[in-house]
């Protein structure tokens, strides 16, 4: 996937290094929290110290030297070790949630950041940046196995301590014995954490890719249905569901060569000692001694290694690949790619609105907006609602577009306003890139009304101003209202300055809310996507004459052929052909048109 490389997002100087070093800068926040959990630990390592020497003291001189008082005597200090480690596991937990709950807190105010700059940088592609997956599921996941490590990790550096000190108490020849294996296979399973780390990211990467691909299948499948394009289109997923077994695979090999290195350190130690028990006791090594180097091995230290290696190889592998996710190269998004070249011809068997567009000559105003030969799908398979389009909208223009339902007019307008891509082409507002780079704001060189007018709860006069940039002036927001014919419902509010509950208003009232609010700004293009369509036919001409005298260019997606024949312009989609001219010579040239016209004519 983009941006992360199989290989290189988990070496030293990608994944390791960002998390590493965003790791570091978390916990030196929390010195505090981490001091805390290391005294609480100290009591840990003061049972496991306890739980082998008492055995030895108990053994030596107790049950061995025929003084059973003194053996009980050990063994109740055992106890009160186990009581005392009790204790301190109940502080470790205390202490854990000042550590894990921030690290949950920030991943997920860095997922929603991320989902807002990507969602602004690339829309088209909002859907498929597995923002849910990393809010949800990828957040848990790391707070899970961060909690889980940071809990075996403590246990095993304390236990560790804890036994390697009670045996270097008793007898310190013991270490020349047990540390080998244990440093030999700890190290072997080190080796390991890289590679399996590539792999568990790379089966991530593809995880997400399969996710995707589905999403663009069900987006599409009508489209895939039709023109007989199953078997293609499920190509891309069979090699997907390969690569995951292959990985699949791949991760049990890695994990057996894990399971051998736990294997030297985890069972090695015991074979040892035992082999080499009848030495150590030649050479004056007592039975209680034994005993207890044995008990710190078999009860305590390798137990903790246990842990610590499955932890590590499961939970410390997964959160390096998740953490990841949250902290991409820098910078996160990079600037807009260059506009592809146009295409010398469209693609065959389509056809565009062709027009002759002024160059760039002296004294010719530049176009309020235009597309060139533009080029979009909902997915790389589906058929294209539009393709090979050319139009040029001239400043004041007021333009109409009418089409069946569902023929692209909202994607056409959602084109225009630099909220989709094109996929080929260029669509320019005032001649410049109709897409914006994050961290500006909204556009002001466009205003696109949804037929979902959004009205939020505020007074009158914030929901008319709003889109403007400055306080909009009572004499201007009076003749805005008396304009578009809304000066009644205001009134009935209660004045501009009266509250707005949107949940007591009607659709039609919140749409003229949103025009009034549209005609205020000082937008140069102003684009309708049916978002009068909830308004009686006066009302909608009344807002289309003033929003036409308003100064810039009007565009709008109509629901009614009123709407059409009140522009200057009309533009037809009808999915194979695009057709434009004005309401009086368009049924010459248009079937669609034609009848679109004659059912508007038959109803009166």
């Amino acid at each position: 996937m983009k941006g992360y490389g199989a290989a290189g997002a988990v070496d030293g100087h990608g994944a390791w290094g960002r998390v590493g070093a965003e790791g570091r800068r978390f916990l030196r926040r929390r010195a505090r929290t981490l001091g805390t959990l290391a005294l609480w630990s100290l009591l840990d390592s003061a049972h496991t110290f306890l739980g082998g020497y008492a055995v030895a003291r108990a053994l030596d001189d107790g049950f061995l030297a025929a003084r059973p008082g003194t053996g009980l005597g050990w063994l109740a200090v055992a106890g009160a070790g186990a009581l005392l480690g009790g204790r301190a596991l109940r502080g470790v937990f205390a202490g854990l949630a000042d550590l894990v709950e921030p690290l949950r807190d920030g991943l997920v105010r860095r997922a929603v950041r991320q989902a807002l700059e990507g969602a602004a940088a690339d829309p088209a592609r909002a859907a498929r940046s597995g923002a849910v997956s990393r809010l949800t599921q990828q957040t848990e996941t790391a707070r899970d196995s961060f909690a889980g490590l940071v809990l075996v990790a403590r246990s095993f550096v304390f236990t560790a301590a804890g036994a390697l000190a009670g045996m270097a108490a008793l007898a310190p020849v013991l270490l020349l014995f047990v540390l080998p294996p244990l440093l030999v296979g700890t190290a072997g399973f080190l080796v390991t954490l890289r590679p399996m780390a590539r792999v568990q990211r790379r089966a991530l990467d593809t995880d997400e890719a399969l996710a995707a691909r589905a999403g663009e299948l069900a987006a599409g499948l009508r489209d895939v249905i039709a023109c007989g394009g199953g078997a293609q289109a499920g190509s891309r997923l069979e090699s997907l569901i390969a690569d995951q077994e292959r990985l699949t695979r791949l991760l049990a090999r890695w994990a057996a060569v894990r399971t051998v290195a736990l294997g030297v350190a985890g069972r090695l130690p015991v074979v040892v000692l035992l082999l080499a028990a009848p030495w150590l006791l030649g050479r004056g090594l007592s039975a209680g001694v034994l005993a207890a180097a044995l008990t710190y091995l078999v009860q305590s230290l390798l137990p903790a290694l246990d842990a610590l290696m499955g932890a590590l190889g499961a939970a410390g592998t997964r959160l390096l690949v998740v953490l990841d996710r949250f902290c991409p190269p820098r910078p996160a998004w990079g600037p807009e790619p260059t506009p592809r070249a146009d295409p010398p011809h469209p693609s065959p068997g389509t056809a565009g609105v062709r027009e002759l567009r002024p160059g760039p000559v002296a004294g010719v105003p530049v176009p309020a907006a235009e597309l060139r030969r533009v080029r979009f799908a909902y997915g790389p398979h589906a058929q294209p609602v539009v393709d090979g389009l050319d139009l040029t909208l001239r400043e004041g223009e007021h333009l109409a577009v009418v089409g069946p339902s569902g023929i692209g007019k909202s994607t056409l307008a959602a084109l225009l306003a630099g909220i989709l891509p094109p996929d080929r082409g260029t669509v320019l507002l005032a001649g410049a890139p109709a897409g914006r780079r994050p961290g500006r704001g909204p556009d002001p060189r466009r205003i696109l009304l949804p037929q979902q007018a959004y009205v939020f709860t505020g007074s009158v006069r914030e929901n008319l101003g709003h889109l403007s940039p400055e306080p909009v002036p009572d004499e201007r927001l009076e003749r805005a209202l008396c304009a578009l014919g809304v000066d009644g419902l205001v009134g009935r509010l209660g004045g501009p300055d009266a509250p707005v509950d949107p949940s007591r208003l009607s659709q039609g009232e919140r749409q003229q809310l949103a025009l009034a609010a549209a005609y205020l700004s000082p937008a140069p293009l102003l684009l309708l996507d049916e978002a009068s369509c909830h308004l009686d036919a006066q009302a909608e001409e009344r807002a289309e004459r003033a929003l036409a005298r308003r100064p810039g260019t009007l565009v709008v997606v109509a629901h009614r052929i009123s709407s059409a024949a009140r522009a200057d312009r009309v533009l037809v989609l009808d999915g194979t052909r695009a057709v434009h001219g004005t309401h009086a010579d368009l049924p010459a040239r248009s079937p669609l048109y034609r009848d679109l016209v004659g059912g508007w004519d038959a109803q009166g």
